[in-house]
């Protein structure tokens, strides 16, 4: 298994979706992240529309990070309609030809030799489990990925693409508002096979939507904060370390502050009936 940090920097909003980061800023992004610790970046070819790999592509090129020290994670298959892609609809495409050359594409653009892991991003009805196998063999035999997963896959979907493919990783939505993933068997299996769990949108939607659920989850933050004198994003990040599947969460922030408020999750061991306090306060009942 890629030895990955445990709290991964997701460059979702770097580019064109988001900041717009320039070659200084993402330069200097990249540097205070691997000062920070925090060393495993992760990416999709369409993020950005096409763009934001070869954005960071270049201030990897002109940093003066060793490659060997970080890790790169990228997703390929989403066919995005956007300007940089003569695509008529949003589709998938998981041929053997598409995801070489997506895999190539992503190494181009982010002026590297290989990736750490590279990922399925999302399941297609129309995805054959032989002619994906045939493709990542491929591609880690020469060298070009070392690790293989998926992403938003069911239980039943990595079994498929298992049965042909050692799937290393499967990157979900996690987070205390939107945990089924840890009562559908998701993360159950994940467990029992020894594939490593990614968790994006970790925060869940604590500080963006305002209701029941959310109210009764602030307020146990708060006495939590305060209990573990950290801040409120570490409390939710800890209760996600805490799950034994021993889930890395994905965070999309660029804000420097934030990324040090998410690390201190990492010192907080959260107390078993504190981790169930917020569970309930999610589910508005009592665990059954």
């Amino acid at each position: 298994m890629i030895n990955n940090s445990k709290i991964i920097i997701g460059c979702m909003a770097w580019g064109d979706w988001g900041k717009q980061l320039s070659l200084k800023e993402h330069t200097e992004m990249i540097a205070f992240c691997v000062e920070s610790g925090n060393k495993t970046f992760d990416h999709a070819d369409i993020y950005g529309d096409y763009t934001t790999e070869r954005s960071f592509g270049n201030a990897l090129a002109e940093s003066t990070i060793n490659r060997e020290e970080i890790q790169l994670i990228s997703k390929c298959g989403i066919q995005y309609v956007g300007k940089n892609r003569n695509n008529k609809i949003k589709h998938y495409n998981y041929s053997k030809d598409y995801i070489i050359w997506s895999a190539e594409e992503s190494l181009r653009n982010l002026k590297t030799d290989y990736l750490d892991t590279f990922l399925l991003h999302r399941p297609s009805p129309l995805m054959h489990p032989t002619e994906i196998a045939e493709a990542i063999r491929n591609l880690q035999e020469s060298g070009k990925i070392i690790e293989f997963g998926v992403s938003n896959f069911t239980p039943a979907q990595v079994d498929l693409i298992s049965n042909k493919i050692k799937v290393s990783v499967n990157q979900i939505e996690f987070s205390l508002t939107q945990h089924t993933a840890m009562l559908d068997g998701t993360l159950d299996q994940m467990l029992l096979n020894t594939i490593h769990p990614m968790a994006w949108s970790p925060l869940g939607t604590v500080f963006k939507k305002e209701n029941e659920q959310n109210l009764r989850v602030k307020k146990m933050l708060k006495k939590l904060s305060e209990k573990y004198s950290v801040s409120e994003n570490a409390i939710l990040l800890s209760w996600i370390l805490k799950h034994p599947a021993n889930i890395s969460p994905v965070i999309g922030t660029t804000n420097k502050k934030r990324i040090k408020s998410a690390n201190e999750a990492l010192n907080v061991t959260l107390e078993l009936e504190d981790w169930f306090m917020l569970l309930t306060e999610s589910q508005g009942h009592k665990v059954p």
